[in-house]
């Protein structure tokens, strides 16, 4: 069993900046994604920053403000959002994909969410 623990969401104006964390534990042997996704009312979960195959991803729309970084020995990975949009209000979800002590296979775990909401 992996577990995620998130942190980080909160209510910030726009231009602001917020930083998310997402702690892995578990029975974990190796990482093989590792990143956070978005939804917001009404919409479908987005891919928003994830590291796929070792190489950092990011959606169109956060390119240039928002920057994915981790911490292997920690298990951890970290979201900095800078100028921060109305547009980026959504509930953040962390998302990876690991291979356990129990298993050959992958498996795939996501968070609870954290609610970051931006003001006008």
């Amino acid at each position: 069993q992996v577990q995620l623990v998130e942190s980080g969401g909160g209510l910030v104006q726009a231009g602001g900046s917020l930083r998310l964390s997402c702690a892995a534990s578990g029975n974990i042997v190796s990482i093989n994604t590792m990143g956070w996704y978005r939804q917001a009312p009404g919409k479908q979960r987005d891919l928003v920053a994830a590291f796929i195959g070792g190489s950092a991803k990011y959606t169109d729309s956060v390119k240039g403000r928002f920057t994915i970084s981790r911490d292997n020995a920690k298990n951890t990975v970290y979201l900095q959002m800078n100028s921060l949009k109305p547009e980026d209000t959504a509930v953040y979800f962390c998302k990876v994909v690991v291979t356990t002590t129990m298993s050959s296979a992958q498996f795939q775990y996501w968070g609870q969410g954290t609610l970051v909401t931006v003001s006008e």
